[in-house]
């Protein structure tokens, strides 16, 4: 059985921006909340981080700050895969070099490679380092998926340990356990599937809903893992209309609005992302209401 990276609820954390770069100050706070409210991981210029529209230089300069401001007291994943093999190797050399505990490699988006082109992808990657990789797979924003056989391929390389899966489809996700058995570990990339992965074996979740809710996004999974299974499904249930507001729009934009609604100084949103929908904000503020994160 491979070793889990982490085991419970990982914030994919936002990266506050200023109209000129990154706020450090405020990204320290947001990072100490997090580690104040429960969050068993933190994954950092991920999807939630918009580290799609980050220089090389933030991105890096990024995640080498999470890992400083963490000092260890829990696990680090930084998000560097790319469209570009050669670009993602460098991208994950130079987060082991800053002491990463574990690196997030999204299927190549745009090329739509084969599954013989994410093998090869994959196994580049995994040869150039030594910190364990957590495969990405959510096909709706990349045009590719990762299909059975190739987990199966995957999971044969001791450096490929755990598979982020946001399909959104459990029957796969269900043969994908039947496949590779504990080869992989499972996390959820949905909220709406938290407990339902937990339930064919899951160890946790890479969540959106942790920026704004991370005590009991970490209580859903630790309750389960305790046995309670009750107070684990009341917490998904009850998150239901959170959730939905999160990703009432494309992610990060419902998320980032939030945090700001929160008092953090999350700053802009980086195009080609907009500002939200006035209807899809009142959703979202009804929601944080609800659950009673705002007053």
């Amino acid at each position: 059985m491979k070793k889990p990276i982490f085991t419970g609820a990982a914030v994919a954390i936002i990266t506050p921006f200023t109209e000129n770069g990154i706020n450090y100050e405020e990204f320290g706070r947001v990072i100490e909340d997090q580690i104040k409210g429960g969050t068993d991981a933190i994954v950092v210029a991920g999807t939630s981080g918009e580290a799609a529209t980050m220089s090389d230089e933030e991105h890096k300069a990024a995640i080498r700050f999470v890992v400083d401001q963490v000092r260890g007291r829990i696990p680090v994943i930084a998000g560097t895969g790319s469209n570009d093999t050669a670009y993602a190797i460098q991208l994950s050399q130079y987060a082991e070099s800053v002491g990463v505990d574990g690196l997030l490699v999204v299927t190549p988006y745009y090329n739509k490679c084969t599954q013989k082109g994410l093998i090869a992808h994959y196994k580049a990657i995994a040869d150039a380092v030594h910190t364990p990789i957590i495969l990405y797979d959510v096909p709706s924003r990349t045009g590719v998926g990762i299909q059975i056989p190739t987990y199966v391929e995957l999971a044969k390389h001791p450096n490929i340990v755990a598979v982020k899966e946001a399909n959104g489809d459990l029957s796969k996700i269900l043969r994908l356990r039947a496949a590779v058995g504990d080869e992989l570990v499972l996390y959820s990339g949905n909220d709406d599937q938290i407990v339902p992965i937990l339930s064919l074996g899951g160890k946790g979740v890479i969540s959106v809903l942790s920026n704004v809710a991370p005590s009991d996004t970490h209580k859903m999974c630790q309750s389960y893992f305790d046995g309670d299974v009750e107070t684990a499904a009341k917490l998904q249930i009850a998150y239901t209309d959170l959730i939905d507001a999160l990703f009432c729009e494309v992610n990060p934009i419902p998320v980032k609005v939030a945090m700001r609604k929160l008092g953090y100084a999350a700053g802009p949103l980086r195009a080609p992302l907009s500002e939200m929908e006035p209807a899809h904000e009142q959703q979202l503020e009804a929601a944080l209401h609800n659950h009673g994160l705002l007053k």
